[in-house]
């Protein structure tokens, strides 16, 4: 059953973290009128709680729960890859932590092509759109309508960790979204007083009553209206009636490096093969489109600590966790206001790099999969998490079938490439290093994962095969620029096509140095400023 709809200046669809700041940004103007579709529902219960990202990551109620196909690179393991099913899209089930990347990641953009994107251009955006509780300076805000905190938890393991950086040689960093990203640090997160401040309630939130906008949730788009060469609307999902909707001025692909070329080839824009396989019409031809996928895969290691009373795996679990949930309910504090790492550390495995080319989550706890399930371990201990920066591995991204309602079929190509395998293993025994300092032994014994027996780099690259996932940062499937795999200009505009842009982090023609939330909410305002200034 089909429904004829109203017609909007501009649809966005995809309300995750650049969805949202696009739209607060178009809507701001009360003669644009402006719809946004979201294909998932307006929130969940648990999400406003910070360490709620351990209870939705696997809850289909809030997360789309996509899986890789079997790679060899990984032994034929399927990688789970959790994408955020509720307003504010993945903000509002993410670790909670903010990193902006380091500067040389915005000035390879520009270089590759992408003028407007050094990070000279971005940083503007970046202060615009953050309130940084340690105030305004020459790298960050404080009007923005995101908070940006760091974090409060004073266990004293988070000190071990710095006093061994500096048996090391390694600094401590007031602010690794400043001046320079390299060291230790105790992590920002996107959290205040208590409470997520996911994409929907730094940018929705404060505007749901604008008459000019209209947000509908439930509404999966099926694809793209097109007269020629021109994009003109959307055809959406809605309950059980299919429903269109005319776009005046632009449509603004924020699906996300899963959902994005998906949507793009099911309205015939990709590789002709991959349309007329799928028995799906071609309206133009992009060779790029679902291709260059990139992720942070991430070896995880794990250390007894032997200090009572430090891990949570002690002080959350049984009777205990009932305290910290009146802890949390009395003043906000605690295991339950932790974003997925309290303390980050970005380093370069070798001396000569002009960065950091790994960062390190470390968490003072133990995690274990039970009956599919993730849960507390019984016995404490400390998580580090290890993730290359920028990998040269690339995926795709690609429909299985005309059906919108399928997961399209995400191959990453992970370890392909001898650059990422050699420093995953250069920052596994980094971390080692750290954690064998005597200043880390006071309060930890033994590596409990992958353990002391794996110890040549042969070893450690069996380990990661077998045991490593993602930290959920899928980009690049619809990068921006001018070689072949390009699918987006620097403004954002669909190449060949008017009135169509992308605003995700399907558009990043590389990796960030670390977490992506906040580059997507800086390109969510980024194409706002392209489209309503320039």
């Amino acid at each position: 059953m089909t429904n004829s709809s109203e017609s909007f200046d501009y649809i966005v669809v995809g309300g995750g973290s650049a969805g949202c700041a696009l739209v607060n940004r178009l809507s701001s103007n009360p003669t644009n009128k402006v719809l946004l579709l979201e294909a998932g529902s307006k929130g969940h219960f648990l999400s406003r709680v910070p360490v709620s990202f351990s209870l939705l990551i696997d809850n289909p109620a809030a997360n789309w729960c996509y899986r890789s196909e079997p790679e060899a690179g990984t032994n034929d393991r399927q990688i789970p890859i959790p994408r955020g099913k509720l307003l504010g899209g993945s903000s509002a089930i993410n670790g909670l932590v903010y990193v902006r990347g380091q500067q040389l990641d915005y000035d390879t953009w520009a270089q590759l092509g992408n003028r407007g994107w050094s990070y000279a251009d971005v940083l503007p955006f970046f202060k615009k759109m953050e309130s940084f509780e340690k105030g305004e300076s020459e790298y960050r805000g404080r009007s923005g309508p995101l908070l940006v905190t760091e974090v409060v938890d004073q266990n004293p393991i988070y000190e071990q960790l710095f006093k061994a950086g500096r048996a090391l040689g390694i600094v401590r960093n007031d602010d690794y979204n400043g001046a320079d990203q390299e060291g230790f640090a105790r992590a920002q997160t996107t959290i205040s007083d208590g409470r997520r401040m996911s994409a929907d309630f730094a940018y929705l939130r404060p505007i749901r009553r604008r008459r000019n906008l209209t947000i509908k949730t439930r509404a999966l788009v099926t694809k793209l209206l097109f007269n020629q060469k021109v994009c003109v609307g959307v055809e959406a999902m809605i309950g059980k009636s299919i429903v269109t909707f005319e776009a005046r001025k632009e449509v603004i692909l924020s699906g996300g490096a899963i959902n994005s070329p998906q949507i793009l080839e099911l309205s015939g824009v990709g590789q002709p093969q991959i349309l007329e396989k799928n028995n799906i019409p071609l309206v133009q031809a992009i060779n790029g489109v679902g291709e260059s996928l990139r992720d942070h895969i991430a070896p995880r290691l794990v250390f007894r600590i032997t200090k009572p009373g430090i891990a949570y795996n002690d002080a959350a679990r049984g009777m205990n966790l009932l305290k910290e949930i009146l802890k949390y309910g009395i003043n906000r504090s605690g295991f339950l206001n932790l974003p997925s790492a309290p303390v980050l550390g970005f380093f370069k495995t070798r001396t000569e790099l002009a960065g950091p080319d790994i960062q390190v989550h470390f968490i003072p706890y133990r995690v274990v999969l039970e009956n599919g399930k993730r849960k507390l371990g019984e016995e404490p201990g400390m998580t580090c998490t290890v993730n290359q920066n920028q990998p040269e591995s690339v995926g795709s991204v690609h429909i299985k079938s005309p059906d919108p309602q399928q997961h399209p079929a995400i191959r990453y190509n992970f370890l392909s490439s001898r650059l990422d395998i050699d420093t995953l293993v250069a920052g596994v025994r980094l971390v080692r290093d750290i954690m064998n300092t005597d200043e880390m032994q006071m309060y930890c014994g033994e590596e409990m994962s992958p353990g002391s027996d794996c110890s040549s780099d042969e070893d450690i690259v069996a380990f990661i095969r077998n045991k490593a996932e993602t930290v959920y940062h899928p980009v690049g499937s619809c990068k921006m620029g001018k070689d072949a795999k390009s699918v987006v200009d620097e403004k954002l505009r669909v190449h060949q096509i008017k009135n169509l842009r992308i605003a995700d982090a399907s558009i990043m023609p590389t990796l960030t140095s670390g977490n992506t939330n906040g580059p997507c909410m800086m390109i969510g305002e980024k194409c706002a400023d392209f489209i309503m200034n320039h």
